[in-house]
């Protein structure tokens, strides 16, 4: 059994349940930090172990081009490599191909790309993607898809939502036995495309089921309405997978309609930049305000940085430009969303989710209350 539902939330689709993966059990829901190029950027392992993260993503396209499929499979895949021994999953990196313009030519074949690194000439398939994320030995591997911008005309979406489709057929094809499959599910933001693209990747039967091609600057209510849309033909014995989501009151708003497990760049990112996320909303730590504020960066959190730094050194460092600064407010990134989950299961378990996520919503605004 890859996928056990353990409790279900009777006023919405919220569950609970339990991933079986070759390098450990995954709670659910959960969010996965983005590990891209084999490290979550300033946190070790260790730490990471720490904050009870169970589970990290990686990028196929980025290993691919270093250090290498080969390296990392002498290396004995990539858990062993990054020395992560817990569950990983990899994404297929067709995302990547279009955000870094690296994308030169989309054939029914496959994709040919421009290396970032170097300028060198690549050449993605269905199936190449596939044998490359068994060489990883990932936890979950994910097919190749393409995704549309945001705003996409009908007929990109169509064009895009049909040669994912051929290409998930294929992909689904040449795995191997042992081999953790998720189909993606494209479609932009038209309904009968995200309705089309469903029920054909459900019909191929795959371990799990992402929605793609959202979270990419398209209003929040488009958003949810593509989940509700997607979510009705999405098997409930299977996890299910909203992919670059991101700010807190989305992924409330996400287990509400039956979501699963989430990633998203926001805690890092944010966090190297300077931004925290906090119980009251956003927090840009560089501002002047700060200056000879000695209060913790959130008073309502017990994580390393709260705990034994003051908003005013956090300032200082970023001031400064030392590295240190952007570490710790990673930390308490992960930390808080780490935590939000565990709050979304514990609601779960204690059959108050439903009150308690609008509760939620209602008084975090990640978006538009910063400070």
């Amino acid at each position: 059994m890859l996928f056990e539902i353990t409790k279900t939330d009777e006023q919405s689709k919220a569950r609970r349940g339990k991933l079986f993966l070759p390098n450990g059990i995954v709670e659910t829901p959960v969010f996965m930090p983005v590990g891209t190029q084999g490290t979550v950027k300033t946190i070790t392992p260790k730490e990471l172990n720490e904050l009870d993260v169970e589970i990290i993503v990686c990028n196929t396209y980025h290993l691919y081009l270093r250090p290498g499929t080969e390296v990392i499979a002498a290396g004995g895949g990539l858990s062993k490599f990054i020395g992560w021994h817990k569950p990983i999953l990899t994404d297929s990196g067709g995302y990547q191909i279009y955000s870094l313009h690296a994308l030169r030519k989309i054939t029914n074949e496959g994709v040919e790309f421009q290396s970032h690194i170097d300028g060198s000439i690549h050449f993605f398939t269905p199936e190449s993607v596939v044998a490359i994320q068994e060489k990883f030995q990932s936890d979950i591997a994910m097919c190749l898809d393409i995704c549309p911008p945001y705003p996409a005309t009908y007929e990109e979406a169509q064009n895009a939502t049909k040669l994912t489709l051929t290409w998930a057929e294929r992909a689904k094809k040449v795995q191997k036995s042992n081999t953790i499959l998720f189909g993606i599910i494209q479609g932009a933001t038209y309904p009968d495309l995200r309705k089309y693209s469903a029920q054909e990747t459900v019909n191929l039967g795959f371990s799990g089921y992402a929605i793609g091609g959202l979270c990419l600057g398209e209003p929040s209510d488009v958003t949810y309405e593509m989940i509700d849309t997607v979510r009705n033909y999405i098997p409930t014995n299977v996890p299910c997978y909203l992919m670059g989501a991101g700010y807190p009151e989305d992924i409330v708003e996400a287990v509400k309609r039956g979501v699963d497990m989430f990633d998203c760049v926001l805690p890092t990112r944010n966090g190297r930049t300077g931004t925290a996320f906090c119980s009251f909303g956003r927090l840009t730590i560089r501002n002047s305000q700060y200056t000879y504020d000695f209060s913790p960066l959130d008073p309502n959190c017990n994580c390393y940085t709260c705990r034994n730094f003051s908003r005013a050194y956090l300032r200082h460092l970023f001031i400064v430009n030392e590295v240190l600064g952007p570490k710790l407010l990673t930390l308490h990134n992960l930390h808080f969303f780490v935590n939000l989950i565990k709050e979304i299961r514990r609601h779960i378990d204690e059959g108050d989710f439903t009150s308690w996520a609008n509760e939620f919503i209602n008084r975090y605004s990640s978006k538009n209350n910063s400070k």
